[in-house]
């Protein structure tokens, strides 16, 4: 058997199936095995706070329905944004890979092809060291741009749009509609919506090269609005 070529070939391709699974799978989990796992409540950083605070602002009978009110008390009212923030990224990781977002989005930034102008820095392992991912959402390809860099480039009224109506901002976009992550307006999310909104806005908070957040005027929303 193995005086023939194909012989020669089954070995070859059985050596270099392990040397892969050896290099991509057993070495990084040596490698990395010592570094904590984070959890959600400890990677929520204060870019994403503010990103949901600003949901608050925004939409504040819809936050009020899905998370109620903070406390009066400053110093509670801190660790109730935190809490309440990091519920939020739970869920919107949920709908992320429920919704199949992750079909057309990556969430990886390759060292190729100069990604790091199109998309911001390479990606790094320490940046997948935490509970909201795992799994890793690399993607399966890209239809729409990569959103590991996403946070704070759009603001939270931009998303809604996009979300209950794409090419009201994006013309021609094969991405769907999402009504039902809403209250039969782009100003009135539900809480699945405003979870997936948190999420989007996490993706990248944690780089020191956080994009500078935009408020746009005038509005998304008014501009989806005066069109219905």
């Amino acid at each position: 058997m193995f005086e023939k070529k194909s012989g020669i070939l089954l070995i070859a391709g059985v050596g270099f199936f392990a040397f892969a699974f050896l290099s991509n799978a057993v070495v990084p989990i040596l490698m990395y095995r010592h570094l904590p796992e984070k959890t959600v409540l400890q990677v929520v950083n204060g870019n994403v706070r503010y990103q949901f605070e600003d949901l608050a602002q925004r939409f504040p009978e819809a936050f009020k329905q899905a998370y109620g009110e903070p406390p009066t008390d400053p110093h509670a009212a801190g660790e109730w944004y935190n809490e309440k923030c990091a519920e939020a990224l739970e869920l919107g990781r949920k709908v992320y890979v429920g919704e199949g977002c992750w079909h057309c989005h990556s969430q990886f930034v390759r060292p190729v092809s100069n990604e790091d102008r199109r998309w911001g820095p390479v990606s790094k392992s320490w940046e997948y060291q935490n509970r909201l991912q795992r799994p890793v959402m690399f993607g399966t390809r890209r239809v729409g741009p990569d959103l590991s860099r996403e946070g704070g480039r759009r603001s939270n009224d931009w998303h809604a749009v996009h979300f209950y109506q794409p090419d009201m901002l994006s013309p021609k976009s094969p991405m769907p509609r999402y009504p039902w992550l809403f209250d039969g307006a782009p100003d009135q999310p539900n809480a699945r919506g405003l979870a997936l909104m948190t999420y989007v806005q996490w993706l990248g908070s944690w780089l020191e090269s956080y994009p500078y957040y935009e408020d746009y005027a005038p509005t998304p929303i008014k501009a989806v609005a005066a069109a219905e």
